[in-house]
């Protein structure tokens, strides 16, 4: 990358009047109180949509200070955007608590600010610098992750309890079993990397991007090697780009925004050189990430990007499936759900049957920003004998929120609490989930219930049914 490629600074006095003029856009009616989480935890004006706006309007004109007590505030918002997609003026929430968090984030010279208290400890600025922004790093994790499941060490280190309640020991909790990437269609690899291509099988229908994310590629291979035998089925040849990088969520919303332009920019770079008819995220936050990184002009002009957003994605499955080039400057991304449901194919393919009851989680980052929450059920029903239905409680966050189980544990284990009551009376046998992070944070309460409920991805049940696994 080249000096010039990199984004301008970010000017935190431009940002302060940006959030301003944003958040004089909100009329206080009160509508999205109830969709908030947190206010609905604490009942605390300063923990709702509309108060956090306040505090951020009074910060950025210099009303109020920028104290521990606005970073409270601030950091006990999940970002889970449900404000945003119930705000009849259309508030860009999510944008609003970016630029907040960048205000935090900044050094005392840039803004004036009272003492707020440790951001983050230099452990974790390096982690998100140097392996989560380099995710062949994280690659390189997982011959020493798949030592410690297999030999009986993680077992250990679970059954003492060892590692406590610390952060380290919520995030080991959360890690599930370690799979390989897809070598090839029908076996995993050994080299323990994907392979840069995979061609179609049968018909040829298009080629995709397939997106792998950071923490994604080590923690759930299997939905990404499903992603694969899926689309390969259907028709699809598979580019898996080794230079792309992180989505850039996690620097974002802690911040970051530099950071989290510069990793668009490489995954930009990455996916441009081929001539795709998609880029598909098997992670709805990815996607969220990654779709509205791919309008940077249109959503700053706009005041109402989600119809742009609406539009890209019909285009985008619309031209892949046709197998027309789709304009440079409209956002190629699609969740992997919202592909598959207008995908063809599938009279070529043959599913058996699974008479179990199949329970649907639909992610914040789903349901509130992309709008494609539909999506996983018209591609599980394809499914003969299974039974699909919405989890209880679908419109409350499930408290994973990136790294907000970490942050914020108190309030990420009540939310979590409602999900897994839900579940417990279910009937269910699997829970299908279209985000990595709450598929964890789901599934880690299960296990520690010692619940037979599996958390897996829509494409991960869609691939066992069409035979992935039975030939391997």
């Amino acid at each position: 990358m080249k000096p010039t490629d990199l984004p301008p600074d970010f000017s935190l006095e431009a940002l302060s009047v940006d959030i301003s003029a944003e958040a004089n856009q909100c009329v206080a009616c009160g509508l999205c109180l109830p969709h908030c989480p947190t206010y609905r935890i604490t009942q605390s004006e300063a923990d709702s949509p509309r108060g956090r706006i306040a505090l951020m309007s009074g910060v950025a004109e210099k009303r109020i200070p920028m104290n521990e007590r606005f970073a409270l505030h601030m950091d006990r918002c999940l970002t889970c955007r449900a404000c945003e997609a119930a705000c009849p003026n259309q508030v860009r929430f999510g944008r609003l608590m970016d630029g907040a968090r960048a205000m935090l984030a900044a050094p005392p010279s840039d803004l004036p600010k009272e003492k707020t208290g440790a951001r983050k400890s230099w452990f974790r600025r390096w982690v998100e610098s140097q392996l989560i922004a380099k995710p062949d790093r994280i690659d390189a994790l997982r011959p020493l992750l798949r030592f410690y499941q297999r030999r009986g060490v993680q077992s250990a280190v679970r059954r003492f309890g060892l590692l406590g309640q610390t952060k380290l020991g919520l995030l080991e909790a959360q890690l599930p079993h370690i799979a390989k990437p897809c070598s090839l269609s029908a076996q995993t690899s050994s080299a323990g990397s994907w392979r840069q291509l995979y061609p179609s099988i049968g018909r040829p229908r298009g080629e995709v991007g397939l997106f792998l994310g950071c923490v994604a590629r080590l923690t759930d291979a299997e939905t990404l090697n499903a992603a694969i035998w899926v689309l390969n089925h259907l028709g699809y040849v598979v580019h898996v780009p080794p230079a792309q990088t992180c989505c850039g969520a996690l620097h974002q919303h802690g911040g970051d925004m530099q950071a989290a332009a510069r990793l668009a920019h490489e995954n930009s770079m990455a996916f441009d050189e081929l001539n795709l008819g998609a880029i598909i995220s098997t992670a709805s936050g990815c996607g969220v990430q990654l779709a509205e990184h791919s309008f940077p002009s249109a959503l700053q002009q706009s005041r109402n990007p989600r119809p742009l957003l609406q539009k890209a994605e019909k285009n985008v499955v619309q031209d892949s499936l046709q197998g027309k080039p789709v304009r440079k400057l409209m956002a190629k991304v699609v969740d992997m759900s919202a592909f598959l449901a207008a995908a063809e194919g599938w009279d070529d393919v043959k599913l058996t049957p699974l008479t179990h009851k199949i329970l649907v989680h639909e992610p914040c980052s789903l349901r509130n920003v992309l709008r494609g929450a539909a999506h996983p059920y018209s591609v599980l029903e394809r499914i003969p004998g299974a039974v699909i239905e919405p989890l209880e409680g679908n419109d409350q966050c499930c408290g994973a929120a990136g790294t907000y189980f970490l942050d914020q544990p108190e309030m990420a284990s009540i939310l979590l609490r409602d999900k897994i009551s839900a579940l417990n009376v279910s009937g269910a046998r699997y829970l299908a989930t279209s985000n990595v992070g709450c598929a964890m944070h789901i599934a880690s309460a299960l296990r520690e219930a010692g619940s037979a409920i599996e958390v897996v991805h829509p494409a991960t049940l869609i691939a066992r049914q069409m035979g992935m696994g039975a030939q391997s």
